[in-house]
């Protein structure tokens, strides 16, 4: 359910919307806090709905509470994109109990090219108030559209940002709250590595995805994998290695480019080798839907269509259905300066992307033995967290 609040009231028009008749869900909610027109609504259409960052121009300023969930593989929470106008601190109004209590993470988004001391002081009033409710939030700061500073402004607003916050925390005795920032715009890549720092703290399966990404690393002398929501583009889990922007700019670019190869050669159905990285509420159809033709004549055109025939018939649908569900898209590109980026395709939401030397990938057929027992594993514990999440969902 929906809350809308006119711009042109006070927070006591809002009493009565209070968040008691809200059903709660024991999925991990992630709060986009912050002043109006600081960007909000922008970094969730762009992330989460695939806007291109040009459209999010017109988009309007928000007045309700907009909510959707994101269920996809390993990530499985609730998103809140608060509108910026609304004192939600208000005690008269809104009951912060509700508000925190199932909260995983609190992003707040600061616009940099603004005068952000209000943003400031709203940011130190939120994170106080709800770490009084809920010690267990991660509390994360957007210093958002960045990209038209240059580098050196950015790190004197993340430097002034910090201190500031710090000082303001010392001084109320909370230095207990932990900030993390971030600097990002959704016209580069900044956004979606600082989500998927964000969300890999949400997910429960994080420990084992990336041992399990550690082990791949050292038997196949890969130098970085990183398993990526493909809708998202958000990598849910990484190697121990040290995270280089670059790598991952790349790794992010490579699954644009197959999606795009994809939408311009692919056909669905045609070959078992045609498999979609797309979801397949994106494409409109189903690629595995297809309807068994029972006035169909085989090559030799003398068999009649008895229920021999016809068995027979099912029986070789079913196998072609199996073999394009066994097969896996994949990718490889050569890089100028002889690194390769390997793609291979774990299930329809998730896809792993390796970089690696050259002379390594010559040793090919242990990499793709290793990734299908990478994939084995990874496919349990999906399936251990999917049956986890129905089972939690049958008992509400």
């Amino acid at each position: 359910m929906d809350y809308d609040y006119p711009s042109n009231s006070n927070d006591s028009d809002f009493a009565h919307d209070t968040l008691d008749d809200q059903v709660l869900s024991d999925k991990p909610r992630i709060l986009l806090m912050g002043l109006q027109r600081s960007g909000k609504s922008s970094i969730q259409r762009v992330v989460f709905g695939k806007m291109p960052p040009n459209d999010t121009l017109y988009l309007e300023s928000t007045t309700k509470i907009q909510k959707e969930n994101i269920t996809r593989s390993f990530i499985d929470f609730q998103i809140w994109d608060f509108p910026g106008q609304v004192d939600f601190l208000d005690d008269m109004a809104y009951d912060a109990q509700d508000i925190f209590s199932a909260v995983g993470a609190l992003i707040f988004v600061i616009d940099a090219q603004d005068d952000y001391s209000e943003a400031l002081h709203r940011l130190f009033t939120t994170v106080t108030s709800a770490y009084r409710v809920n010690p267990n939030i991660t509390f994360e700061v957007l210093i958002h559209k960045v990209d038209g500073l240059s580098d050196d402004y950015k790190i004197d607003t993340q430097r002034d940002v910090q201190q500031r916050m710090g000082d303001a925390l010392a001084d109320a005795q909370m230095e207990i709250i932990h900030l993390t920032y971030y600097l990002t715009s959704i016209y580069d890549n900044s956004i979606y590595e600082a989500f998927s720092k964000i969300i890999q703290k949400l997910i429960r399966e994080l420990p084992t995805l990336e041992n399990l990404l550690n082990a791949l690393c050292s038997n196949s002398s890969i130098d970085k994998a990183y398993l990526f929501d493909t809708l998202t583009k958000i990598y849910i889990a990484t190697d121990s290695s040290p995270v280089d922007i670059q790598s991952y700019e790349l790794c992010s670019d490579m699954i644009d480019v197959c999606i795009d190869v994809e939408c311009i050669y692919g056909a669905q159905g045609a070959s078992p080798n045609n498999l979609s990285l797309m979801d397949p509420s994106d494409r409109g159809a189903d690629p595995y839907d297809t309807p068994v033709s029972l006035d169909h004549q085989s090559s030799n055109d003398n068999i009649n269509a008895d229920s021999d025939s016809l068995e027979r018939r099912l029986i070789e649908h079913q196998n072609q259905q199996r073999t394009l569900s066994d097969a896996e898209a994949s990718s490889l590109i050569k890089l100028d300066n002889g690194d390769v980026l390997y793609m291979r395709e774990v299930n329809r939401l998730l896809v792993l992307i390796c970089l690696l030397r050259q002379d390594n990938f010559e040793k090919h057929g242990l990499i793709d033995y290793n990734f299908q027992c990478f994939k084995e594993a990874v496919t349990e514990v999906f399936e251990f967290s999917r049956k986890r999440n129905t089972q939690q969902d049958q008992d509400q």
